[in-house]
């Protein structure tokens, strides 16, 4: 196992070098530090001056990959990549181009906001959905799935946004139950945090309890499952003790995906909602066309889903005993 795990973060090492690169490529090449200075300072009545001044009080001024003026190390080190892309490596993430704030202290602050309404949206979730995509396949070809599956893409077919306004007009400003917006950083911060949380859940509803009842569906039509009916165990335990337990591989396959999520918050509800975490902190830096945190953010969101990947590789071996690594 253990040879398995460092073979597989050797093997992140180039996916992640891949990502610095590419993303070097769509900031300083395909939008040179011109055209960056340019949607900075504006670009009417922008002078040649101001943006010579602008590019060398970042550091923009520098050649991209290769400083053929400097000598020895400096020829590498002395350049864009660098000084912007490659400290990246070692989680270097600079200072903000809008605000000067020191953008690793800004991403250890805004984490905690981020956290409490993606983890309880998370948790909660993946027991609601699967407990009721349980029922369905319990009650399956029955009238009481097809509603669950009509309610199901039902809410598949509503936007996130309609939760969002709706939830804020009716149970805020109408019924007065919760802040509309806002977060606390004491024990008072629940009340900012239901809404949110209900949202999110209410917005993964329907494609996750769906996709769930496809697993279970799946599942329920193998051998080992006619086997256990014919032992005479009852539905209630063979859905649990044997179907659940043999689906656990795809829904941890699926889960890996919300681990970026969990860290880096959630763009559209943050910033509805008036969360300072980094999701909001991710839209306001695209905003404010602040490229030093969009490349921080892009970068630290591939970090958590290889991360997550060997998560859920070494997991499969905890569901599955079957599974080993050589």
């Amino acid at each position: 196992m253990l040879r398995y795990v460092i073979r597989r973060v050797l093997y992140a090492i180039p996916i992640l070098i891949g990502v610095n690169l590419l993303t070097f490529a769509l900031f300083f090449v395909v939008n040179t530090p011109d055209d960056m200075a340019r949607m900075q300072l504006g670009v009417k009545r922008v002078t040649p001056e101001a943006i010579e001044n602008w590019k060398r009080d970042r550091g923009y001024d520098k050649p991209l990959v290769l400083n053929s003026a400097a000598t020895g190390f400096a020829k590498v080190t002395d350049t864009i990549f660098w000084n912007h892309s490659a400290r990246l490596f070692v989680l270097d993430f600079g200072k903000a181009e809008s605000d000067g704030r020191d953008i690793r202290h800004q991403i250890a602050t805004r984490m905690g906001p981020s956290l409490a309404i993606a983890l309880p949206v998370f948790l909660v979730g993946m027991a609601t959905y699967i407990t009721f995509a349980l029922l369905m396949a319990l009650l399956r070809a029955t009238y009481l799935d097809f509603s669950g599956v009509v309610l199901c893409v039902a809410a598949m077919s509503i936007s996130s946004m309609f939760y969002i306004i709706g939830g804020q007009y009716l149970v805020s400003k109408l019924w007065n139950l919760v802040p509309i917006s806002g977060f606390a950083g004491d024990l008072s911060a629940w009340r900012f945090m239901i809404l949110p949380v209900a949202v999110g859940l209410l917005g993964g509803f329907g494609e996750s309890s769906r996709w769930y009842r496809t697993i279970f569906l799946e599942e329920i039509n193998r051998d080992y499952v006619r086997t256990a009916r014919a032992k005479g165990l009852p539905e209630g335990r063979v859905l649990i003790h044997h179907v659940l337990r043999n689906a656990l591989i795809p829904i941890l396959t699926g889960a890996v995906v919300a681990i970026p999520t969990l860290f880096l918050g959630s763009l559209v509800t943050e910033s509805f909602f008036g969360i300072p975490g980094l999701g909001s902190y991710t839209i306001d830096a695209i905003s404010s066309q602040d490229f030093t945190v969009v490349r921080s953010m892009v970068f630290l969101g591939s970090i958590l889903y290889i991360v997550g990947l060997i998560l859920t590789d070494i997991s499969y071996t905890i569901v599955d005993p079957r599974i080993r690594f050589e």
